[in-house]
């Protein structure tokens, strides 16, 4: 039987895939450059195929590379877990935190995050923006933030903010089509659909008692706010978030339809792996996210910026702006023309 890969040459594969330099890697790991190149070669020659092709440049993974650098992400976390749980003597927070998020979020949301990095300076943050659900295990990330009605197992959830879905058109739309007045209707009707967890395309919207509606798409589109302008723009119905859309209903440029009968609630959540033994960065960066949610602040999960560059795209559409400052005020009435 061969014995199993070692944890320092994995070691010494991830932290060079990483940070994209040897010379760094070994400065890191506390080992001179020499033992990190020995120790990669080793995996190769144990491994008999190439992992990483070398420049005087650059580092570039092989399909076999990335295979592995997915699976040593997770190995590496379970070594850390297990040592963690038995040898940790603080709470500190320090090393890497993998965070996955939506693209779609408001400045408020960043200056938390960079509150979060003031905070732990011993921390290092990844990032990543993306409308797809990454596979929190497979792709070696921590800590995800989601929108979604539904969450894959294997993973704790913690809710930030619950939002409902409506199905909105333009005026413009329901006056040349005609307003749907069952869901039945919606099959002669444009649609604009979303991508589902991100990925592919959607084929069905959500009923409010709890069932599916199969509907066809004439526009699909996994960002949100593009789905928005189009519906503004009179291409069709569109099935969004009321906190996008609420502001363009009380201008008028939107109209919800179907209200009796489309629709869902959707939330948005931190979530990140079930386990027994929870990394320090990893708690610390969900009770930083829950506590600013749970301050009211989660408005700042969408951008309202966009919600009024969608509402401009209507010739004559009322500013927001006016529309914040004063919350109970009408649409504007049609004035008679002068004479």
């Amino acid at each position: 039987m061969q014995e199993p890969l070692e944890t320092a040459e994995l070691l010494a594969f991830a932290k060079t895939v990483e940070v994209q330099s040897l010379s760094r890697a070994a400065k890191e790991l506390g080992v001179p450059r020499a033992t990190v190149s020995r120790r990669l070669a080793r995996l190769e020659e144990r491994l008999n195929t190439r992992l990483l092709r070398r420049t005087t440049r650059s580092l570039v993974l092989t399909d076999a590379g990335e295979a592995l650098y997915r699976h040593a992400r997770i190995v590496l976390a379970a070594v850390g877990d297990a040592e963690n749980s038995v040898r940790r003597t603080d709470d500190a927070v320090r090393g890497d935190l993998r965070i996955s998020v939506p693209p779609m979020l408001h400045d408020a949301f960043y200056e938390m995050i960079c509150g979060f990095a003031q905070r732990y300076p011993e921390l290092r943050l990844h990032l990543h923006f993306s409308s797809a659900h990454v596979d929190l295990r497979r792709d070696g990330y921590d800590v995800a933030i989601r929108a979604s009605s539904t969450l894959e197992p294997g993973l704790v959830a913690r809710t930030l903010i619950r939002i409902p879905l409506v199905a909105v058109a333009s005026p413009t739309y329901l006056a040349e089509r005609g307003t749907p007045s069952s869901r039945r209707d919606l099959s002669k009707h444009r649609c604009l659909l979303g991508f589902a967890r991100g990925e592919l395309p959607e084929t069905h919207w959500p009923l409010l008692n709890g069932g599916k509606l199969h509907v066809e798409s004439s526009f699909l589109s996994n960002e949100v706010t593009l789905l928005c302008a189009a519906a503004v723009r009179g291409l069709g119905i569109a099935l969004l978030p009321l906190v996008l859309v609420r502001d363009l209903l009380e201008a008028g440029a939107l109209r919800q339809v179907l209200a009796d009968e489309v629709g869902a609630d959707s939330q948005v959540a931190v979530v990140y792996l079930e386990r027994e033994f929870v990394p320090p960065q990893v708690r610390a960066f969900v009770d930083t996210v829950v506590g600013w949610a749970a301050k009211g602040l989660t408005n700042g999960l969408l951008t309202p910026q966009l919600t009024a560059a969608a509402a401009r795209a209507v010739d004559g559409a009322p500013p927001l702006r006016k529309l914040k400052a004063s919350p109970r005020a009408k649409p504007r009435e049609k004035q008679p023309a002068r004479r």
